[in-house]
C-alpha cells in the first residue's frame, strides 16, 4: 500500500492524470505473501471508480435499461460536452479512446509499466488506476516486464498501447446495443472508431517523442532519427530516462556509455536537426526540460525506503516522496535518486492486494 501511495504520487507531480492516494492505514493483521507481512488498507481518490469492467458487468447481465443508466451517468459526470449528442454511446467510445492514447502516450514517455491492464484497471475518466506490480523501466528494453505474474509479457511496455486497443475493443462490445438498432450497422460504427486506434496514437507517439528531443516543427526523416536513438538505446543497455537528461546536458554520472562512436554520430545527426527550430537555443531545451523528468522512482530506491518502513522507520520514505515531488526540477541532493542500481538481479513485482 506504501509502494502504492508513492507512485501514484510520483505519477501525479509528473503530471500524468491519475487516481490518487488519500490515505494508507494499518489494519493491524498479518497478510501471507511471500513473507509475512503488516496488512494495511489503502484510501483512493478518482474522478470516479467507473472502469470499462463496470460496463462488461452490466453488458454480461444483458441489461440495456441499466446499461443506458450508466452511459447517461458517465456522460454527464466525465463528458457533459457529449450529452446531447446525436449519437451517445458512438461519442463516448471516441472520448474515452482519445483519453486512454493520451494517457499511454504519457506512460511511455516516461518508461512507466502498468504491470496489469485489464479491462478492470482502465478507468473511463482517462485516470492510471489501480497500480499494482507497476514498475519504472530503467535500462531500456521494449519487452520489459516486471510483474511476476506476467510470464508471458502481455502487459511489457512496448505492449502497452496493444492492450489498450484491446480492453477499448471490450468496451465497444458493450456499447453495441446503445450505438444503433441494427447491429451490424453498430458493429460497423465501433470498428470503424476502434481501427483507427493505431494511425491516433502513432501520430501522438510521434509528436511526444519529438518534444523529448526538443522539436516541435514537423519532419518527416524525424521518425528514422527517434527509432534510431531507441535502437541504439536498447542494443547498448542504456538508462532510458538519463539518456536524455544526458542530452539536456544534466550530468548525472559519468557514464563512458555517450561516448560510443555510433552515439556521437546520431548526437550529430540530432543537432542538426535541431538547426531547423526555430530559437534553437531556448525554446528546444525549454521543450525537453518539460517533457524528460530527471527524477523517477527508481526501482531499487522504491524497495530500499520500503524496507526500512518494515522497520517502523519512515523517515527514507517520505524523503523519497518529497524528491518525487519536483520530478522536472534540477537541484542538489538528487545524484542517489538518479544512478541505476548495481544489482544484476532481475527486478520483480508483485501485487499486493
Amino acid at each position: 500500500m506504501l509502494r502504492e501511495y508513492l507512485i501514484s504520487e510520483a505519477m501525479y507531480n509528473l503530471k500524468i492524470p491519475t487516481t490518487r492516494s488519500l490515505a494508507v492505514v494499518k489494519t493491524g493483521e498479518d497478510v501471507i505473501r511471500e513473507t509475512t507481512l503488516q496488512g494495511a488498507i489503502l484510501t483512493r481518490v478518482a474522478l470516479s471508480h467507473i472502469r470499462v469492467g463496470t460496463f462488461q458487468y452490466i453488458a454480461a447481465r444483458d441489461k440495456k435499461d441499466e446499461l443506458e443508466i450508466l452511459l447517461n451517468y458517465v456522460i454527464q459526470r466525465h463528458y457533459p460536452n457529449i450529452q446531447n449528442s446525436k449519437n451517445k454511446a458512438l461519442d463516448l467510445l471516441k472520448v474515452v479512446m482519445e483519453k486512454q492514447i493520451d494517457l499511454v502516450i504519457n506512460w511511455m514517455s516516461v518508461g512507466f509499466i502498468h504491470g496489469v491492464m485489464n479491462t478492470d484497471n482502465m478507468s473511463i475518466s482517462g485516470e492510471t488506476i489501480d497500480y499494482g506490480p507497476c514498475a519504472f523501466m530503467d535500462t531500456y528494453d521494449p519487452k520489459t516486464v516486471f510483474s511476476s505474474i506476467d510470464k508471458m509479457g502481455r502487459y511489457a511496455y512496448c505492449n502497452q498501447p496493444i492492450i489498450t486497443k484491446w480492453n477499448l475493443a471490450r468496451l465497444a462490445e458493450c456499447l453495441i446495443p446503445l450505438i444503433d438498432t441494427n447491429q451490424n450497422k453498430s458493429i460497423e460504427l465501433a470498428t470503424d472508431i476502434i481501427n483507427s486506434f493505431e494511425k491516433k496514437y502513432e501520430e501522438k507517439w510521434m509528436e511526444m517523442m519529438r518534444h523529448k528531443l526538443g522539436l516541435s516543427i514537423l519532419d518527416e526523416k524525424d521518425k528514422f532519427l527517434i527509432l534510431d536513438l531507441l535502437t541504439w538505446m536498447h542494443q547498448h543497455k542504456a538508462d532510458y530516462t538519463n539518456t536524455f537528461c544526458y542530452l539536456m546536458d544534466e550530468k548525472i554520472q559519468n557514464d563512458k556509455i555517450y561516448t560510443d562512436y555510433h552515439f556521437k554520430i546520431w548526437k550529430k545527426r540530432w543537432q542538426e536537426r535541431l538547426k531547423k527550430e526555430k530559437n534553437i537555443q531556448d525554446k528546444s531545451i525549454e521543450l525537453m526540460k518539460k517533457n524528460n523528468p530527471i527524477v523517477i522512482p527508481r526501482n531499487h530506491k522504491i524497495e530500499e525506503v520500503l524496507n526500512a518502513a518494515q522497520e517502523d522507520n519512515l523517515k527514507p520514505y517520505l524523503r523519497l516522496l518529497e524528491i518525487l515531488k519536483k520530478p522536472y526540477s534540477s537541484r542538489e541532493g538528487l545524484k542517489d535518486y538518479q544512478t541505476l542500481s548495481n544489482s544484476n538481479e532481475k527486478y520483480k513485482t508483485f501485487c499486493g492486494t
